[in-house]
C-alpha cells in the first residue's frame, strides 16, 4: 500500500510537469503564429514599395506581376539622390528635425523637472493641462496658427509663411506637451532621497537636474527624443499648409507635390523617395533602442 502511494506521489509531479510543458508549447506555437501574421501584415507594404522602386515606369504600367521585378534598375534611386530638389527637401527635413528635437528636449526637461520636483500651487493641474493640449487634433490648430502668423506679419512686418524655419516654431506645440508628460513620469519615479541629499550637500537645482536627474532618466529622455524626431520628420499637414515654394518644402510634402503632376503619378520615384525618407528614423531606432533597453536594465539594477 505504501509503495503504491509513493508511486502515485512520484508520478503526480511528473504529470503536472508534462501538462505545463504542453501548455507552454501551445502558447509558444500560438505566439509564433501571431508573430508571423504580424510580420506579414506590416512588412508587406514596405516590401511592395521596395519592389516597385526597382522597376521602370514602363514595367510598372505593364500588366505583369506586381510582386516580381523582371528588369531591376537603380535609376529611381540615382535620379533622386542626384536631384538638387530632392536633396533640398532632405536638407530642410534634417534642419527642422534637429532644431525641433533640441528645443523640445530643453523645454520639456526643464518643465518636467519643475512640475515633478519644484512643487508649487497648481503644479498638478498644470501638468495635466500640458498633456491635454497634446490631445487637441492638428486639424483644429493650423487655422488659428495661420491667423496668428498673419497678425504677427501685420504687426512686425516679418513674413512667417513659406519658410522652413516656421516649422521649428510650430512643431514644438506638438512635441513639447507629450515629451514633458513622459519626463514627468520618469522624474517622479526617482527617489526623493537622492535630491534631498544633494540639496543638503549644497547642490543647486540646476546641478541637481544635470548631475542626478538627467543621467538617471536617460531612458525617458531617449524615448522623448525619438518621439520628437519622428513627429517632426513625418509631419505632413503643417508643412503642406505653411510652405509652398519648392526650396522651402520638407520631405513628406516635397515628394507628393513634385512627383505627382496632375493625374500623372511617378510611382517608381514616389516609392523610392518614401523608402529613402524612412531611412533616418529606422537608423535612429536601430541605434538608440539598444541604449534605451540598456538604460532600463541599468536603472532596474541600481540599488
Amino acid at each position: 500500500m505504501t509503495t503504491t502511494a509513493q508511486t502515485y506521489a512520484g508520478a503526480a509531479p511528473s504529470a503536472r510537469g508534462g501538462s505545463i510543458t504542453r501548455n507552454r508549447r501551445k502558447v509558444l506555437i500560438l505566439s509564433y503564429v501571431f508573430l508571423v501574421l504580424f510580420v506579414i501584415f506590416f512588412l508587406t507594404p514596405p516590401l511592395y514599395m521596395f519592389i516597385t522602386s526597382l522597376k521602370t515606369s514602363a514595367e510598372i504600367s505593364a500588366e505583369v506581376s506586381p510582386w516580381w521585378v523582371f528588369s531591376p534598375t537603380l535609376a529611381n534611386y540615382i535620379q533622386l539622390l542626384t536631384s538638387p530638389v530632392y536633396l533640398t527637401f532632405f536638407r530642410n527635413s534634417i534642419l527642422v528635425s534637429t532644431f525641433v528635437v533640441a528645443i523640445t528636449m530643453v523645454v520639456s526637461i526643464l518643465a518636467a523637472f519643475s512640475l515633478a520636483r519644484m512643487k508649487f500651487w497648481g503644479s498638478a493641474t498644470l501638468a495635466t493641462g500640458v498633456f491635454l493640449t497634446y490631445l487637441i487634433p492638428d486639424t483644429l490648430l493650423f487655422i488659428p496658427m495661420f491667423k496668428t502668423f498673419a497678425f504677427l506679419h501685420d504687426l512686425t512686418g516679418i513674413e512667417f509663411i513659406n519658410h522652413w524655419w516656421v516649422l521649428v516654431i510650430i512643431y514644438p506645440t506638438l512635441t513639447i506637451p507629450f515629451c514633458t508628460w513622459i519626463m514627468i513620469g520618469y522624474f517622479s519615479s526617482i527617489p526623493k532621497e537622492l535630491d534631498e541629499a544633494a540639496l543638503i550637500d549644497g547642490a543647486s537645482y540646476m546641478q541637481l537636474l544635470t548631475k542626478i536627474f538627467v543621467p538617471v532618466a536617460l531612458p525617458g529622455i531617449i524615448a522623448a527624443a525619438i518621439f520628437a524626431f519622428t513627429v517632426s520628420w513625418a509631419q505632413f499637414l503643417y508643412p503642406l499648409a505653411f510652405t509652398t515654394s519648392t526650396d522651402q518644402l520638407v520631405l513628406p510634402v516635397g515628394i507628393v507635390t513634385t512627383l505627382i503632376k496632375g493625374d500623372v503619378f511617378n510611382w517608381g520615384q514616389i516609392m523610392t523617395g518614401a523608402l529613402l525618407g524612412a531611412a533616418p528614423p529606422l537608423i535612429l531606432y536601430a541605434f538608440l533602442m539598444d541604449y534605451y533597453i540598456a538604460g532600463l536594465t541599468a536603472g532596474a539594477t541600481k540599488g
